[in-house]
């Protein structure tokens, strides 16, 4: 044998987390006599933050979890308050990724719920939610927060559907209604524009969250027990299965070239679950077998395609599910990488398992401690609908500084197919969740809303409403103004009545002008609103300069000031007709405005209908570029957003800038709490120090 062939038989893959090895906490720092749950539902069961640990219970009748600090282990009453409010069994709950005190569960009830834990913990049983999400028709099976985007949430249930809800306003984004037989696991990819799902019909499916679209599918594992699914990154994932004889399989696919698996590796001929566990950070996939007491991880190499064993941890116990701790909480000083918290089937008995990097020295380690998702969430719910897509924002484990800043991409935004979301589901809120976690607004309770129910019959085959976000962007580009004009006989000039009397401009014949804003979605004929603005009768800021002069007998506009704060006074004489009937206006007249330090705007004057009590002019704005005989514009007039494409980058721009000011000032608030901690410490030492006594 040639020493090239002896070199390529002893070479060794080199890595640094080949000698991680799990290290179970003492029974003294496990919590002892909680009753959990004897369900058979392939879920966790339960969920931990670095605040507080929550696991399912048993429970004579409905559902419940208990909810305890970390802290705080030991052995519990066995009437340890709990958080209860479900009519049926608790299958799923889950952590809100970016506020440790907000808690989803989902039920057999067939309603998702959102609660509120306190800081300090539960005192007495909670029974009161926050948000209650009707919307399956069977149970709920499995829960996911969206990675990047606040109140975000997946739920997916035994009816074949998978509904997407904004948890802060209450209401269903989006239904995908894909698949055909029961879900098996749901999971996000890592910026949260798609995700994918197993099902019992053998399928795996990675889907488009807002077009309720199969991206790409194909034949997972051809067993006839549950399949799970974990995306890597973006473009690849990892599934768990069986095959047909029933042995344990994981495999790696590419999303792109979904066909056929990169690697397929066989674990063993075990009849459990197979529970994937990825962590982002280390590149390192952990699998718990369901009913088994040995946790298996792999190391994921995407240039390899391919997942290379590293060790396992054994123990003689049975887990019944596993809750893994974020980064965030782990131990740094101890080289721990993931702590699990194991459900024991045989005793209730939650045990700490600690995954441990060997090191020598107390020193922060850079290498297995990269930078980890931090609780800033990148997009709001409402720019995440709008098709915004952004990958997480990190901080440093070290000092806990931001070290990223990613880019925004955007694709399509939300589209409600074939009418998926006609027969709206029945949603019972009873607080609402603000951005920053606490309830705002304190609603009725014991009340419930059927959207189907409260919709007309005529508006039953209309499009869904657009997102709130898309009518801003219309709002910003045009809007419509009416003008009602009454004529006044003791004089033949119009005047533009306001609070300055500067600001009238010399016109003929008088007449009184009261303007009102008309929202893109006003229908034509209605009543426009005034859009929150105050009365006709109250104070107003006054106008620009304008002036109106009469061509062929028709109002014409030269020189225009737009002022978005200017609301004009109304007659008596025409507030008595204002609020008729409108006729629809019959010609219209576009007319160019051009003016020396303001935007340029078509308006287009359509003349009313002669009436006996009031004429109406309806006035158009839109953004125009101006005429090339026009003078260059200044460096102001320059940045001005000019077509609709320009305005909504604008206006994406501008949110970002205060995204980033926001996590400006709350890291500089955390860097001014541990300033503070430290005086206080330093303070204390002093006075514990006796007259005369050196520090030294």
């Amino acid at each position: 044998m040639g020493s090239s062939e002896t070199e390529m038989a002893f070479k060794i893959r080199s890595s640094k987390f080949r000698h991680v090895y799990g290290s179970p906490l003492r029974k003294e720092q496990s919590y002892e006599n909680l009753r959990l749950t004897r369900n058979a539902h392939d879920s966790n069961f339960c969920a931990v933050n670095p605040q507080s640990l929550a696991v399912v219970t048993e429970t004579g009748g409905g559902g419940s979890f208990v909810v305890v600090p970390v802290e705080r282990t030991g052995r519990f009453d066995i009437s340890a308050p709990k958080v209860s409010g479900h009519s049926g069994a608790v299958l799923d709950i889950k952590w809100n990724p970016f506020n440790d005190n907000i808690i989803a569960s989902a039920s057999e009830d067939c309603t998702v719920k959102l609660w509120q834990i306190p800081k300090g913990g539960i005192i007495t049983t909670l029974s009161e939610w926050s948000v209650d999400l009707h919307g399956h028709n069977r149970r709920v099976g499995y829960l996911e927060w969206h990675p990047t985007a606040e109140n975000i949430i997946l739920s997916a249930g035994f009816d074949y559907k998978c509904i997407i809800w904004n948890v802060e306003q209450a209401e269903p984004v989006n239904i995908v209604k894909c698949h055909t037989d029961t879900i098996f696991s749901i999971g996000w990819n890592r910026d949260g524009s798609l995700f994918g799902a197993t099902s019992k019909d053998k399928m795996l499916r990675v889907l488009d969250p807002r077009q309720s679209t199969v991206v790409a599918e194909t034949l997972c594992h051809n067993g006839a027990k549950a399949s799970k699914v974990v995306f890597v990154d973006n473009n690849h994932l990892l599934t768990t299965g069986f095959n047909s004889m029933s042995y344990r399989l994981m495999s790696f696919w590419d999303l792109r070239q979904i066909k056929n698996p990169l690697h397929t590796t066989d674990i063993d001929s075990s009849c459990g679950v197979l529970l994937p566990y990825y962590d982002y950070d280390t590149k390192i996939i952990f699998l718990a077998g369901k009913g088994d007491g040995n946790i298996r991880y792999y190391e994921v190499s995407v240039s390899d395609s391919c997942c290379h064993f590293l060790n396992a941890y054994q123990s003689s116990s049975p887990q019944r599910g596993l809750g893994m701790m974020p980064k965030r909480g782990c131990d740094i000083r101890r080289c721990e990488i993931t702590r699990f918290y194991k459900l024991h089937g045989a005793k209730n008995l939650v045990e700490p398992i600690s995954m441990i990097v060997p090191r020598k020295g107390d020193n922060f380690q850079e290498d297995i401690y990269p930078p980890t998702a931090s609780t800033i969430p990148s997009l709001r719910a409402d720019e995440w609908i709008a098709g915004q897509n952004r990958e997480p924002i990190l901080v440093s484990l070290m000092d806990g500084q931001v070290t990223n800043t990613p880019k925004i991409t955007t694709s399509k935004a939300v589209q409600k197919q074939d009418g998926a979301l006609q027969h709206g589901p029945t949603i019972t809120t009873y607080k609402a969740v603000g951005h920053g976690g606490e309830p705002p607004v304190q609603l009725r309770k014991n009340k419930q809303t059927n959207i189907a129910a409260a919709r007309p019959n005529h508006c039953e085959n209309q499009p869904p409403s657009e997102p709130a976000s898309i009518k801003n962007i219309k709002r910003l580009s045009f809007n419509e103004e009416f003008v009602t004009v009454s004529p006044d006989s003791s004089t033949k000039r119009i005047s533009l009545e306001s609070n300055a009397s500067s600001a009238s401009s010399v016109i003929s014949p008088s007449k009184t002008v009261e303007r009102k804003v008309s929202s893109p979605g006003t229908p034509p004929g209605a009543e426009p609103s005034t859009n929150g603005l105050p009365s006709c009768d109250s104070e107003h800021e006054p106008l620009s300069s304008q002036s109106l002069e009469t061509v062929n007998d028709r109002p014409k506009l030269t020189s225009v000031h737009h002022s978005s704060s200017f609301q004009s006074q109304s007659h008596s004489s025409a507030t008595s007709g204002v609020s008729s009937r409108r006729h629809q206006i019959s010609r219209a007249k576009t007319i160019s405005s051009p003016h020396e330090h303001s935007n340029y705007i078509n308006l287009v004057i359509g003349e009313p209908s002669i009436q006996s009590y009031s004429n109406k002019i309806h006035i158009r704005k839109t953004w125009q570029s101006p005429p090339s005989s026009m003078q260059p514009l200044s460096e102001i007039e320059a940045m001005t957003p000019q077509s609709d494409s320009e305005l909504k980058k604008a206006y994406f721009r501008q949110l970002e800038e205060i995204n980033s000011l926001k996590e400006q000032v709350a890291l500089k608030d955390k860097r001014i709490r541990q300033l503070e901690a430290e005086l206080v410490s330093l303070k204390e030492k002093e006075t514990s120090l006796g007259p005369g006594e050196s520090n030294c």
